[in-house]
């Protein structure tokens, strides 16, 4: 999943943190929605603004940067 076009960064929204296509929903907040155990779907119900490929977008966000943050510690 390439999410370079969909996680934004800009430092006047959201104190500069990873967003969804420049909207003010983190990545943060997705991955939180679904850590405490909403589904996609609900998650798409409840933002209807959202796509399937942005939560995907946001696994794939937090994936490399665990990755990379790997490869700092070591």
């Amino acid at each position: 999943m390439n999410y370079q076009n969909i996680i934004t960064i800009e430092p006047g929204k959201r104190g500069g943190k990873p967003c969804i296509r420049g909207m003010r929903i983190t990545v943060y907040d997705v991955l939180e929605y679904l850590a405490s155990g909403m589904t996609q779907q609900e998650v798409l119900e409840d933002f209807p603004y959202l796509t399937k490929e942005d939560i995907l977008a946001c696994l794939a966000y937090a994936a490399d940067r665990e990755k990379r943050l790997m490869v700092v510690e070591a």
